[in-house]
């Protein structure tokens, strides 16, 4: 499944989990790194609007769907792909650095939510180690001089594999940084996957996810914020319809 925005192609290239899973412990193996973006409607959105996010998500290594509309837009194209959810990635991700003795970095939130969340992780995956946690200060430039100092701490902690949580596209950008500063590192982009690990956010019950209407139960949860969003996310479902028939 591709997106086009010229000059850039975005590309679907991750298309199960097993299939994530299965490159990440790779690239751990080999000590090769990778960026991780989890594609969804509202990325769509900004990578219309803002040709410097385009440049950032065509250099991340890994893409995969966070998003029911991804997923059907792939099925309209006739290139079907499976959802998967940053946040759901964390706990698998997290044992599949463990099984291969990579150590990891949480970046993001706040520092106590990151401490319950290191907590969480290591209490359900054996054999885990948090490097280091690190919550960057407001205002933070994902390409700035507090940026590249917290790249050189995260790499001399010893961790392989960082997941950032800062919200689209402060986290893609710092992950493409990353790879530019520390290219034998991993990151993912896990969006608000480590505050539902601290229990800071909840998560959508299980058979409101099993009906692909979690969209809807967040929306109701934070009107104020997500209303709009949905409603520019609809504005443009159409044309990407309309665009992946033309690929099939």
């Amino acid at each position: 499944m591709e997106f086009s925005f010229p000059p850039h192609k975005i590309t679907v290239n991750m298309p199960n989990a097993a299939a994530l899973l299965a490159e990440v412990g790779t690239r751990m193996r080999a000590g090769q790194g990778y960026a991780l973006a989890t594609i969804n409607l509202d990325h769509l959105v900004k990578l219309a609007r803002d040709p410097s996010f385009r440049e950032v998500y065509a250099a991340q290594d890994l893409v995969c769907a966070d998003g029911n509309p991804i997923v059907w837009l792939s099925k309209l194209a006739r290139k079907p792909v499976d959802l998967v959810p940053g946040s759901d990635m964390v706990l698998p991700m997290a044992h599949q650095a463990a099984r291969n003795g990579v150590p990891i970095a949480l970046m993001g939130s706040t520092d106590e939510a990151l401490s319950t969340a290191a907590k969480s992780l290591k209490d359900q995956v054996t054999g885990l180690e948090v490097a280091i946690c690190i919550a960057p200060p407001m205002g933070f430039d994902p390409k700035g001089p507090d940026a590249r100092r917290i790249l050189q701490e995260i790499a001399a902690s010893g961790a392989g594999l960082t997941f950032i949580a800062l919200g689209a596209p402060k986290q893609e950008i710092y992950a493409a940084f990353g790879r530019e500063v520390t290219p034998h590192m991993g990151f993912a982009s896990i969006g608000a996957g480590l505050d539902f690990l601290a229990g800071r956010q909840a998560r959508a019950p299980y058979w409101v996810r099993k009906i692909q209407m979690e969209w809807a139960w967040r929306m109701l949860s934070n009107p104020r914020r997500l209303v709009k969003r949905y409603a520019e996310c609809a504005t443009i479902l159409p044309g990407e319809a309309l665009r992946a028939v033309k690929q099939r």
